[in-house]
């Protein structure tokens, strides 16, 4: 039997609304990422764990509307959310259905394939870019976009930074999740049968005096605390996680510290 993938970050309403902040934020990279993988009009699309449809709508964009967008998103809840947004939107190229990423499939084959953040939670990533690699049309290309979080930084260094760095990599690892997969992804889409596998990746720099850095990287430490505190990595009292932002953006103001977050590493292949 296939394992289960479950979402580590878990489905808490701060979670909700760092993701919605995440995806604003991740609107202008991603669509130059699937720009420069090729994404084009007239395209079909398969969108892998479409959540509330961010993905799906950037590539709608792209496809125009001679292409067509499935998004495949397993929560009845989410998909209820995406199809809302689908409607006020007007993208009749979108279509969203209930399914599980590691099995999906279509009856019509895929000229291309994108997961975003997806990978990182899946048991067995390469499996699963073997299973949508089989549903590309001839030539189709898949793309896989995931943070490389051990790209967290800040210049110059900030000891707060790094020890929210270090809890936030602890965490991911304790639930069994690998925080750097997006280093991994080109070798992740050979050992998945692609050819001609490529990418790159951008990196976002977060100035004194801007919060997002900050909020996005307590927040995610915050969805990491009971493994972090189970894994004896750090107590909650150390962690401080209340009053953690605050602390991170004082002391990017006192060092004048520009925050480096995750790089959003993006790879893609072709199917021979």
């Amino acid at each position: 039997m296939q394992a289960e993938h479950t979402y580590s970050l878990g489905t808490s309403e701060a979670e909700r609304q760092r993701l919605e902040q995440q995806a604003d934020r991740l609107a202008a990279p991603t669509r130059l990422l699937l720009q420069r993988a090729g994404l084009g009009p007239g395209m079909r699309v398969l969108d892998l764990g479409s959540g509330v449809g961010d993905v799906a709508f950037l590539a709608a964009e792209l496809v125009g509307p001679g292409g067509q967008v499935v998004g495949v998103e397993r929560s009845p809840e989410t998909l209820a959310v995406a199809e809302r947004r689908r409607v006020a939107r007007g993208l009749h190229q979108v279509t969203f259905r209930a399914g599980d990423v590691l099995t999906f499939r279509d009856e019509r084959p895929f000229d291309f394939v994108v997961g975003r953040l997806i990978f990182i939670h899946l048991p067995d990533a390469v499996a699963a870019v073997r299973h949508h690699a089989a549903g590309l049309a001839p030539g189709g290309r898949l793309v896989a976009l995931d943070y490389d979080c051990g790209a967290i930084r800040s210049e110059p260094p900030a000891p707060l930074i790094q020890q929210a760095r270090d809890w936030l990599l602890g965490g991911f690892r304790a639930a069994g999740v690998d925080p750097v997969i997006g280093a991994r992804l080109r070798p992740m889409l050979r050992a998945g049968g692609l050819a001609d596998v490529d990418g790159l990746g951008l990196q976002d720099h977060v100035a004194p005096g801007d919060p997002y850095g900050a909020a996005q990287l307590t927040a995610v430490v915050r969805s990491l605390l009971p493994a972090i505190t189970r894994a004896g990595i750090a107590t909650a009292e150390h962690v401080g996680i209340d009053t953690l932002a605050d602390r991170i953006t004082a002391e990017q103001q006192a060092t004048g510290a520009t925050l480096i977050p995750p790089t959003l590493c993006c790879a893609w292949g072709t199917r021979a």
